[in-house]
């Protein structure tokens, strides 16, 4: 199985534990020595995969987040370039240069993803090295310019966490959470889903019975999922040594 990233956490788990006894045979008086089971706690590994995600997913997670921003605007939230543009036009919270800078990047943005969709290139996480140039180079151009608008935005995210497009990107990033997800320990023959359900709201039902039920498994891993999925549906190309500091960092935080 390809993989995004993996890593291992240790869950304290009910086992059965086999080992022989000597015991006395009360027929014969003799000392026997036979085979007993006890049910004892050990820490178990467990290898959480990230699967990398095949075209049909990243299509697929590419429609979750169109259907969700239309969801958005028609119950009257605004994307994050309507918002500029109010703001351009009206002033307030944003200067009047940091508006009509966003209201461009937003711009260059849609004409670069635009760009991208006639030209077949997916722009949601494909790998590099089976990318072509042109990719390469689009997809280059399309990371520089979130990044641009990222950086302009942190120093307004409160004005911009409730967007439509916001929205949609913590919505696209849980469908990836919850179709990438798979787990495996050594008394395994393959990994296993992560989150079961037939379907994006089958798996969303379960994510949120998991959060409710305090399952063990999923309070070691959710924030660990959340935080590198959410780095690798943002960045271009990261790398192992990348992810490795990511969940190193989270480590500490959660042994604060």
């Amino acid at each position: 199985m390809k993989s995004i990233y993996n890593f291992t956490v240790n869950m304290v788990r009910e086992v059965e534990e086999k080992s022989t006894e000597k015991r006395e045979n009360k027929e014969t008086g003799k000392e026997e020595e036979v085979e007993v089971s006890k049910k004892v706690e050990k820490k178990i590994p467990y290898d959480i995969i990230l699967k990398e995600p095949n075209r049909r997913q990243l299509e697929d997670a590419d429609m979750e987040y169109s259907i969700e921003i239309s969801r958005c605007i028609k119950k009257g939230i605004l994307t994050k370039a309507m918002l500029a543009k109010k703001y351009s036009d009206t002033g307030g919270i944003l200067t009047e240069k940091d508006a009509e800078r966003l209201v461009d990047l937003y711009g260059e943005l849609s004409e670069f993803e635009s760009e991208a969709s006639k030209l077949g290139i997916n722009t949601s996480g494909a790998p590099q090295n089976k990318m072509s140039k042109k990719a390469k180079e689009m997809n280059g151009q399309i990371a520089m310019t979130r990044r641009d608008i990222v950086n302009l935005e942190s120093s307004y995210q409160s004005l911009f966490n409730h967007t439509a497009d916001i929205k949609s990107q913590n919505r696209v990033i849980l469908w990836y959470i919850l179709h990438l997800s798979h787990y495996q320990t050594s008394d395994m023959e393959k990994p296993e889903p992560v989150f079961q359900g037939e379907d994006f709201e089958g798996k969303v039902d379960d994510y949120y019975g998991k959060d409710e039920k305090d399952d063990k498994l999923f309070r070691l891993i959710q924030s660990k999922l959340a935080a590198i999925v959410s780095y690798w549906y943002f960045s271009s190309n990261p790398t192992k040594e990348e992810f490795d500091t990511l969940i190193s960092e989270l480590h500490t935080e959660d042994n604060g």
